[in-house]
């Protein structure tokens, strides 16, 4: 299922397929935030931004701006 990481639910897995290299900041594609990887999304702030994200065994929030320029498939449904 195609979809971006600002659509993931709490729990829910899925791979990287292709971002918005400029949209996306340095720092996130140093911390392996690059297509093919797995990412998890921990937890969604009470406002709705920043969400928490699992990535490359690294802990990273980030905008659900940025979030909307990654693109993922989803592997699980959250629990």
């Amino acid at each position: 299922m195609k979809a971006t990481l600002a659509e993931l639910k709490k729990g829910q897995t899925a791979i990287i397929t292709e971002l918005n290299i400029d949209a996306v900041p340095l720092k996130l594609l140093e911390m392996g935030c690059l297509p093919g990887n797995t990412v998890e999304l921990l937890q969604v702030a009470p406002m709705g931004d920043p969400i928490y994200i699992n990535v490359n065994e690294s802990h990273v929030a980030i905008r659900m701006e940025t979030a909307a320029q990654i693109e993922v498939d989803i592997l699980t449904d959250s629990h």
